[in-house]
């Protein structure tokens, strides 16, 4: 009777081990796809958009409602913008055509500094499939590396260019929330004339 319930119990441990990983030891960030790009067009004066940077956001509505990729279809599930500050509140405006189209809030609790308490809280607590971000992109190559990635390999460069406004880094995680390098690109998005192709 003994040897019948230590066996039982032998075949119930991998099920019990693994209940209680699914349970506390999966990241939020399992199985999820993280895209971040920088805010659109900034306006000469202030802390907005200029006409063209308009256009963008405009543009980003229908561009990632859905995405399709790699033969594959995306829709966000949260939109992330850095917080509004005194000298811009582009990264809020950048979503927020696309936030009144699918009908998500813009999240906004961290400032440009702050990847490291981004990312900590998304591998916390996060249950979306699909985040998109909108940073201002001196900070980006920070939030790839705090994400694990290697910002300098993925943008072609240490910084993201003060000129380009046009590129989507596409983060892919595994099923334990590890990033997954070779999955994981900087596109162009050609959502307007100027993006070319």
């Amino acid at each position: 009777m003994r040897l019948r319930k230590f066996l039982w119990v032998l075949c119930w441990l991998p099920a019990l081990a693994w209940a209680h990983h699914g349970a506390k030891g999966v990241s939020g960030l399992a199985d999820v796809t993280v895209w971040i790009v920088r805010h659109a067009e900034k306006a000469d004066s202030g802390d907005g958009l200029s006409p063209q940077g308009e256009q963008r956001a405009t543009a980003y509505a229908t561009y990632f409602d859905p995405l399709q990729w790699d033969g594959d279809t995306y829709l966000p599930q949260r939109l992330i913008a850095t917080s509004d500050s005194k000298e811009s509140i582009r990264p809020r405006l950048t979503l927020t055509p696309l936030s009144q189209r699918i009908g998500l809030p813009i999240e906004q609790p961290w400032a440009d500094e702050q990847v490291d308490a981004l990312v900590k809280s998304l591998r916390k607590q996060n249950q979306a499939k699909v985040v998109l971000i909108a940073w201002h992109h001196g900070h980006i190559p920070k939030l790839i590396d705090a994400f694990g990635g290697k910002a300098k390999d993925l943008l072609g460069s240490k910084s993201w260019p003060d000129d380009v406004y046009n590129w989507l880094v596409i983060l892919h995680f595994d099923h334990d929330g590890k990033l997954q390098e070779k999955h994981s690109q900087r596109v162009l998005e050609h959502v307007l004339p100027s993006d070319g192709g």
